[in-house]
């Protein structure tokens, strides 16, 4: 998902795009869908679920200081809210100034701005990084925004994979008038003002270190949370024939305030509602039971893996679930 591989033969490694809203496209398929589409705040709303209020927070935020991270716990709609955000700047779905990539242990400098690679002659060859080579993109076209979007931003060595960008990067640092040198090309470098970017961090990943002070004053941190008492999700989901699937809604609510209330968790750990964010007409006693027993209670399983007292109780209100018409019906 997010390794390049030339070939294993060739020995080139590196970020790649990855695209969370389709992970299993292929590359004709990508080139097909490069259409721009129409998008507004309105769609925004209808398909991220937060106020209007904090969707004018999100869109100051990210104007203003130009990078911005999206926090929270697992299925708060991170990385699914980054996207439409962007394309709420562009006034229209257009993927070709949009770059997804996702960070992880052994991304590097080399990926991400340039460096040297193995070249099919046995030697190697100075290559631009993915964020460079996005950049020099957006340079060329400085009447459009461009959107440079980082999943999983927490799981990098991010003063490794920055360098020298850890000053280009801010909001008043961008531009031809703040370019430095870069370490193996000796090119003069910079940020383009146009060029917007978006990370994403999962709040409950205890293996984690703490985002580098340096990075985090060149961002802005903005949490999302479960949204099951957002209007729009309620209007979406109100008439969702499936007794079990409100039962279990509200029993993820209850199970929120538990987490909110325990000191060694809180709000970075809450259930976010896309684990329900289903088409309506493919909710069933079967998914909806499916989702409590491999995804929900295996998460508790971990929050409260030293705590069997409290693991046991939340987990047996999540299985007491499980029993709903089970005689009428095999999973």
């Amino acid at each position: 998902m997010f390794y390049s591989v030339e070939g294993i033969r060739k020995g080139i490694w590196g970020l790649v795009d990855y695209d969370p809203d389709n992970d299993d496209s292929t590359e004709a398929e990508v080139i097909e869908d490069i259409t721009a589409h129409p998008y507004t705040k309105n769609d925004f709303l209808n398909d991220v679920y937060i106020s209007e209020k904090e969707y004018h927070t999100l869109h100051s935020l990210l104007t203003h200081k130009k990078n911005i991270i999206l926090q929270g716990a697992p299925g708060v709609g991170k990385t699914f809210a980054a996207k439409r955000l962007a394309y709420t700047f562009m006034g229209e779905k257009d993927e070709s100034r949009v770059k997804t990539v996702q960070f992880h242990q052994s991304c590097s400098y080399e990926d991400f701005v340039e460096g040297y690679r193995p070249a099919e002659d046995g030697g190697f060859t100075l290559n631009d990084g993915v964020f460079k080579k996005f950049c020099k993109e957006a340079e060329t076209d400085s009447e459009h925004s461009y959107f440079f979007i980082i999943d999983e931003i927490n799981r990098g060595n991010l003063s490794k994979i920055f360098g020298e960008l850890l000053m280009l990067i801010e909001a008043d640092k961008r531009g031809e008038g703040y370019s430095a040198e870069l370490v193996y090309s000796g090119d003069r470098f910079s940020v383009p003002e146009n060029l917007y970017i978006i990370g994403m961090m999962n709040t409950a990943d205890r293996s984690l270190a703490m985002i580098d002070y340096a990075l985090r004053r060149r961002f802005a941190f903005y949490t999302m949370k479960p949204a099951f008492e957002n209007p729009v999700f309620k209007s979406q989901y109100e008439n969702v024939d499936c007794k079990l699937f409100h039962k279990a809604v509200r029993a993820v609510c209850e199970l929120n305030k538990t987490i909110l209330e325990d000191k060694t968790l809180g709000k970075g750990f809450e259930i976010g509602h896309s684990y329900f964010c289903k088409s309506p007409d493919e909710i069933d006693d079967v998914l909806v039971k499916n989702i409590i027993r491999y995804e929900l209670i295996p998460t508790i399983e971990e929050y409260w893996f030293d705590n069997e007292n409290k693991l046991n109780g939340e987990r047996t209100k999540l299985e007491a679930l499980l029993t709903d018409g089970e005689e009428n019906e095999t999973v």
